[in-house]
């Protein structure tokens, strides 16, 4: 399990996101802001843009939905540890999805509840953090894009 530790994320929510991998109908399941209840003023206009504009680029190169980059998610250990994740900061969200994707892991995305962080976020809170998360999340796209 991954969730944000700034008060955002629900961990009441934790049965949602954990059910499809418990019920054995997914490897990997993201928690979806975009598709959830979400407080007024919770996610940025920058991070929904950003989330819009990643999970277009990602649907153009592998062809699936994903709604949200959400770091409230669950994956089965096995497959993270095949996914040989090496992001350590921004882009280990959309590094997760797309090596995820490639590996053929069952995704699904579940619907999850968001509000408004505790704090100023570092990377959605300032323009040069919105900069670098963005310019990162793009540049993992268009890496892996490119290795296929």
């Amino acid at each position: 399990m991954f969730l944000d530790a700034d008060y955002s994320d629900y961990p009441q929510d934790l049965h949602i996101v954990i059910k499809p991998i418990i019920n054995d109908s997914a490897d990997m399941v993201i928690g979806s802001r975009m598709s959830g209840e979400r407080e007024k003023g919770a996610l940025l206009p920058q991070a929904i843009f950003g989330n819009k504009l990643a999970t277009f680029l990602i649907r153009l190169f592998w062809g699936f939905k994903y709604t949200d980059l959400c770091p409230f998610r669950a994956i089965k250990y096995k497959d993270l540890l095949a996914l040989n994740m090496v992001d350590k900061n921004f882009g280990w969200t959309v590094e997760m999805q797309i090596k995820a994707l490639k590996k053929g892991l069952r995704i699904v995305e579940v619907p999850v509840r968001y509000r408004k962080r505790i704090g100023k976020s570092k990377i959605t809170g300032t323009f040069s953090g919105t900069v670098r998360a963005g310019v990162k999340i793009i540049y993992t796209i268009f890496k892996y894009g490119f290795l296929k």
